[in-house]
């Protein structure tokens, strides 16, 4: 787990989710071949949130891009195959859909998570490469019902975090650090 992923958890475990990072999801053999990667290791979500008090597993993709130009929407459009190559589970939608049903699975098995979750794919993005990106993201990931967090999501989840009790943690120590004041 990176720094970033850390602090996006810590977020969510304020906002009353059970986080895990990095978690590795046991495709089936015949669920590797019908995506097309029947070589595939086990598939790895950056974090996986589970809130009981509503019912709702989150998938979530963490991108920090601070040192690079950002995420485009041409990454979500069809636009740079490269780029795209970044975020598959939001461009494969037999993918997407098998990840979700092997993970719901797992979690079930396990008595992680109740019967019949509300599943939401949520992307977490550092930097954006322009605002015009950012709107058609937005716009795009709400057709999609899918959840867009971007710097301003994280910079106000941040600074909740600083004006709040202490907290023993890097993230809100980093927030209190940064932007108590």
């Amino acid at each position: 787990m990176d720094a970033f992923e850390s602090i996006v958890s810590q977020i969510l475990w304020r906002d009353g989710y059970w986080v895990q990072p990095s978690f590795k999801v046991a495709l089936t053999r015949e669920e590797k071949t019908k995506i097309g990667r029947p070589t595939t290791p086990r598939w790895e979500i950056d974090i996986v949130g589970y809130c009981a008090k509503r019912n709702e597993l989150l998938m979530v993709e963490c991108k920090s891009f601070l040192d690079s130009i950002g995420v485009e929407y041409s990454a979500f459009n069809g636009g740079n195959e490269k780029r795209a190559s970044r975020f598959k589970l939001f461009n494969d939608a037999e993918l997407r859909d098998v990840v979700k049903y092997r993970l719901t699975q797992q979690l079930l098995e396990a008595g992680l998570i109740q019967e019949n979750p509300s599943i939401k794919l949520a992307l977490v993005c550092g930097k954006i490469v322009r605002d015009r990106d950012r709107e058609l993201l937005r716009d795009h990931f709400a057709r999609n019902e899918w959840l867009f967090w971007d710097e301003a999501w994280l910079k106000e989840k941040l600074r909740a975090m600083s004006i709040s009790g202490y907290e023993n943690s890097v993230a809100a120590v980093v927030a209190k650090l940064l932007l108590r004041g």
